[in-house]
């Protein structure tokens, strides 16, 4: 990247609320995402189910990688924060439809973390671009 090009990247129609703080940042051939919920990008708004946030979170990653020139395929590393082990079937579809080869998905860690703000379920990812 140039250093015209902002290091800040952003997931159109999905913000932070007030927290100051970017989706993600690109840093030379490397991404680093901050926590990616699972907020609907055309309402900005956190939907009540963990189907429709694992769906709306896998989609807003793909468009996080997207704003900095990369797809899922450059994800190195996913870590997964859930609200409680309910998730992890909602989270495991959305991780098969994007990572179907089990010879061919990046490195993931799932955590039971006390989410807050409704969100049932976060993403983080670290993209290697090549």
């Amino acid at each position: 990247m140039s250093k015209n090009q902002p290091r800040s990247l952003e997931v159109k129609g999905v913000s932070h609320g007030t927290a100051p703080i970017p989706m993600g940042a690109r840093v030379g051939n490397m991404i680093y995402s901050s926590g990616i919920m699972g907020k609907d990008p055309a309402t900005d708004q956190l939907p009540p189910d963990v189907v429709s946030q694992a769906k709306f979170a896998f989609q807003n990653m793909v468009s996080l990688l997207a704003a900095g020139g990369a797809t899922p395929e450059h994800v190195a590393k996913m870590t997964i924060f859930i609200k409680d082990e309910s998730a992890r079937g909602a989270i495991n579809e959305e991780w098969l439809k994007l990572y179907p080869d089990p010879h061919d998905r990046p490195a993931r860690h799932t955590l039971t973390y006390d989410l807050r703000g409704g969100m049932l379920l976060q993403l983080e990812v670290v993209a290697l671009i090549t």
